[in-house]
C-alpha cells in the first residue's frame, strides 16, 4: 500500500526528513568516535616520545636511536593531528548540511515546494569524498535527490584512498618535540634537548643507516598501528 501510495503522491516528506536525519545522526556519530580514537592515539603517542626520551637519557648508547624513535613518533603526532582536525572540520559540514535539510523540509511543508540548494550540495560532495563516511554520505546524497533538495548525484569519480601526505617539515617536528619536552621538563626547571637531525657521514656508513633507519621506521608504524586497532 505504501509503495503504491508513493507512486502516486511520489515519496512521504515525513519518511524522508526523518531517514535523512537518521543517516546525518548515523555519521555524526562516526566522527565522533574517530575523532576520540585520534585522541587517544594523540595521547599515547605523546606518551611514547616522553619514554624514548627518558630512555636515552638513561642510556647514552642508546641516545641516538631513541633520538630517531622521537622524530618518527612526532611525524606521527603531526598527521594524527592533522587527520583529527580534518575530522572535527567534517562534523562542522555535517551538522551544517543537519540544519540546512530541516529548513529545506519546514519550507516544503509551508510553501508546498521544495528548492535544490547549492550550499548543501557542496557540503554532500565534500563530505562523500571522506573515507569515514563514504557510504553512509553516499545513501544520504541519494535521500537529498529523491527529495529535491540536490539536483544531481555526486561524481562517481571518487579517489581510491587518503592520498599520502608528504614529510612533515623538521621545523613542524622540532616544535611538535619542543612542546612535549618542554612539559614533560617544566617541573624540573631544566632545558629541554631536542634530538638532533642525522649528520652526514661516509658513503658506507650512511647506506647502513639509511638500513637501520628504514627498519626503525617500519618497526614504528607497526607500533602506531598497534595502537590505532
Amino acid at each position: 500500500m505504501q509503495t503504491i501510495r508513493s507512486l502516486v503522491y511520489g515519496p512521504d516528506p515525513q519518511a524522508q526528513v526523518r531517514k535523512c536525519n537518521n543517516l546525518i545522526r548515523q555519521n555524526t556519530r562516526k566522527l565522533d568516535r574517530d575523532i576520540a580514537a585520534l585522541k587517544a592515539v594523540e595521547s599515547k603517542t605523546r606518551s611514547l616520545i616522553i619514554a624514548a626520551s627518558k630512555r636515552g637519557q638513561r642510556n647514552p648508547s642508546q641516545a641516538k636511536a631513541a633520538a630517531q624513535e622521537q622524530r618518527l613518533f612526532a611525524r606521527e603526532l603531526i598527521r594524527t593531528r592533522k587527520q583529527s582536525t580534518r575530522l572535527v572540520t567534517s562534523k562542522a559540514q555535517l551538522q551544517s548540511v543537519g540544519m540546512q535539510v530541516s529548513e529545506a523540509f519546514s519550507v516544503r511543508k509551508i510553501e508546498g515546494s521544495i528548492k535544490s540548494s547549492v550550499g548543501i550540495m557542496k557540503d554532500v560532495n565534500s563530505l562523500v569524498r571522506l573515507p569515514e563516511l563514504m557510504g553512509t554520505m553516499r545513501e544520504l546524497s541519494q535521500e537529498l535527490m529523491k527529495a529535491g533538495i540536490i539536483e544531481e548525484m555526486v561524481g562517481d569519480s571518487l579517489p581510491d584512498g587518503v592520498e599520502e601526505e608528504e614529510d612533515e617539515a623538521e621545523s613542524e617536528v622540532d616544535k611538535v618535540l619542543g612542546e612535549i619536552l618542554q612539559e614533560k621538563m617544566s617541573k624540573t626547571g631544566k632545558t629541554p634537548a631536542l634530538p638532533s637531525q642525522p649528520v652526514q657521514e661516509p658513503v658506507a656508513a650512511a647506506e647502513e643507516e639509511d638500513e637501520d633507519a628504514e627498519a626503525m621506521l617500519d618497526q614504528m608504524r607497526g607500533r602506531l598501528e598497534a595502537l590505532k586497532s
